[in-house]
């Protein structure tokens, strides 16, 4: 592999859905084929709020986006660029001095609604004409659709607005994750229910799944563990902190996770939050969501 030549996906890639896919599988098919670099090309922040003002919850973090593409699709390296810098350059020169002379590109792969450089100039019919006069292949990847839907961010972003977990999933193709280090917490779980309990915060600017209990598995250090976690603001427990957190208790397991990095997965969501008159009948009907959660990944593995 010649580390000096690149095939390069271009765009957001928020959430790294089935649709992106596509590209990335694309990028990974080419660069093997020229014997080149699989890369992926994404942004710090999200071009839609850069442009608009407006606020837009991004479904993966920067970090989570790279881990995503390497782990799901073998890509071997993601460049991150800052938005600011690109919405100044002229399109022309985002292809020839930035992709082809900086980055080495041999070949790109863009979706059908890629925009990049000046006021969004660039667009996929010029980016294939300033690629051809250059030699670089361009690939540009049609809309993809699911059950009737064309897949994108926006939607699945609705859809795990609203806790519609598993559909999400299925237009993802994966689930959807959040790695953090784990924060110092109530230890609610480890001295109320025997459940070892971590706390995540959820980074600013990324997606808050709706409120509620969701079934999920957490993975640290290689390990992998199923967890029943709690998404809200803890109406139970009386400690006048209205802050958004990520609490799991994860089940079978025994040890403290404080300060570790920890990625954890959603799947399904079981039951919306809700206030409990007494921390004895919260702690049972967590107990009784354990059983659901074990219930749930015990039906998973038997149709896998």
């Amino acid at each position: 592999m010649n580390k000096n030549r690149r095939v390069i996906a271009l765009g957001f890639f928020d959430g790294v859905h089935n649709g992106h896919g596509a590209l990335l599988r694309r990028v990974v098919d080419k660069a093997r084929e020229l014997d080149a670099v699989a890369a992926a090309f994404t942004f710090d922040r999200s071009p839609t709020a850069a442009i608009t003002g407006q606020t837009v919850p991004l479904l993966s973090s920067v970090e989570d986006r790279g881990w995503l593409m390497r782990s799901r699709y073998g890509i071997q390296e993601v460049v991150v660029s800052n938005f600011d810098g690109m919405m100044r350059m002229d399109w022309e020169d985002f292809v020839d001095r930035y992709l082809a002379e900086e980055l080495g590109a041999v070949h790109v792969v863009a979706g059908h609604d890629f925009h990049f450089g000046y006021m969004g100039k660039g667009n996929p019919r010029r980016l294939q004409e300033k690629c051809a006069q250059l030699g670089i292949g361009c690939d540009i990847i049609p809309k993809v659709e699911q059950d009737g839907i064309t897949i994108s961010s926006t939607y699945i972003r609705t859809l795990i607005a609203q806790g519609e977990m598993e559909r999400a999933v299925q237009f993802l193709g994966h689930p959807h994750v959040l790695t953090q280090k784990v924060a110092h917490g109530k230890k609610i779980g480890s001295s109320t229910l025997g459940f070892p309990t971590v706390n995540l915060h959820i980074p600013k600017g990324v997606i808050v799944p709706a409120f509620g209990v969701y079934t999920t598995k957490v993975c640290f250090g290689g390990e992998s563990r199923i967890a029943v976690t709690n998404v809200g603001v803890r109406p139970t427990v009386q400690d006048g902190d209205r802050r958004v957190t990520v609490e799991g208790f994860i089940l079978d397991f025994d040890g403290d996770l404080y300060g570790q990095t920890m990625r954890m997965e959603f799947y399904h969501r079981l039951r919306g939050e809700r206030k409990f008159p007494s921390m004895e009948e919260l702690a049972e009907e967590i107990r009784r969501n354990a059983r659901q959660t074990r219930e749930y990944f015990q039906e998973k593995a038997e149709y896998q």
